[in-house]
């Protein structure tokens, strides 16, 4: 849960668009370019899975019209039917309308390049730690640091506390061939759309899915690797919240006042939960400080991904 946006703007509650007229707007890039313009006047926020107008603009139109996001340079200036050209305008009118997130709308998101169902019974994904089972959990060294688990494939069981929509855990499955994966979360709804996931990459023989608070339902069992992504707003983040956001469950933001309630009580518990050679990894967004001045005496050691520096920690068992 990337949660790093900030708070919009007000904007005149009734706010129209502009009529178009049938056959002003004729390529992909002619909606591209009319949707970036009505999404800045209406001073969206962007938080779930793109960071700026123009990407949120593709991202939609390529949705729409049924396109992957990298098929949108190969169709840029092909002409859409009349009828693709209402639905693609009714959508953008529902993101300036509604100021839902654009995954909402589509009921898709694509984390490492992968679709993924979501609706609003969890939050949005959008995850550093995805990225970072790629360049971190190889076996190989490479420029952004190393590895942190010398080899994938003699990893067998991952633990996903806090799953959602389930996405991280189906990255790992790809990360760890060899792993059976547990994933909890609180939410009885974000299970539901985290089955559907499972489902729709055939992976119910490898992913479990647990309903319960954190480790309660895993009755003592042990990890090679703990990954979590768990609520971490604080008082005033919350508070601070946009629209975009607050359409989303608060149970996948509200991390107490200092943000740091649910990531405290992994950090107690999780060295139970490790094998010796494990550790955890786990997303925090900008409770670095807090965590520090809560926890000077563990090695945390900070993780960069392309989007994010000190957002993510990782701790060995030992060290736990």
């Amino acid at each position: 849960m990337a949660k790093r946006a900030k708070p919009a703007a007000k904007r005149p509650a009734a706010m129209k668009l502009p009529r178009v007229a049938s056959g002003e707007l004729k390529t992909l890039l002619d909606f591209v370019r009319y949707a970036t313009s009505r999404f800045i006047e209406a001073r969206l926020v962007f938080a779930h899975g793109t960071t700026d107008p123009v990407a949120e603009a593709a991202f939609l139109v390529c949705e729409t019209l049924h396109l992957h996001p990298d098929q949108f340079e190969t169709f840029a200036m092909a002409r859409v039917t009349a009828n693709e050209a209402k639905a693609i305008l009714d959508v953008i009118a529902r993101r300036v309308t509604s100021r839902k997130p654009a995954a909402y709308l589509v009921n898709k998101i694509y984390m490492r390049g992968l679709p993924f169902y979501v609706d609003e019974r969890t939050i949005v994904p959008r995850s550093f730690i995805g990225e970072l089972l790629d360049s971190h959990f190889g076996g190989e060294d490479d420029e952004t640091g190393g590895s942190l688990i010398e080899d994938s494939t003699d990893v067998e069981s991952v633990l996903d506390l806090c799953t959602g929509s389930g996405c991280l855990a189906i990255l790992a499955s790809r990360n760890f061939p060899n792993a059976a994966i547990d994933a909890v979360d609180l939410s009885k709804d974000a299970l539901a759309v985290a089955a559907r996931n499972v489902a729709d990459y055939g992976l119910e023989d490898r992913i479990t899915l647990h309903r319960g608070d954190l480790f309660g339902p895993l009755e003592g069992r042990r990890y090679d690797l703990i990954i979590s992504n768990p609520p971490y707003v604080d008082a005033q983040g919350m508070a601070d919240l946009p629209r975009e956001c607050r359409a989303e469950p608060k149970l996948a933001f509200d991390g107490g006042a200092d943000g740091l309630d649910i990531v405290r009580r992994i950090l107690d518990e999780a060295k139970q939960h490790l094998t010796p050679q494990g550790g955890l990894l786990c997303e925090i967004g900008r409770c670095r400080p807090a965590l520090e001045a809560a926890y000077p005496q563990l090695p945390l050691l900070w993780l960069e991904t392309e989007d994010s520096d000190g957002e993510v920690f990782w701790i060995g068992a030992a060290d736990l």
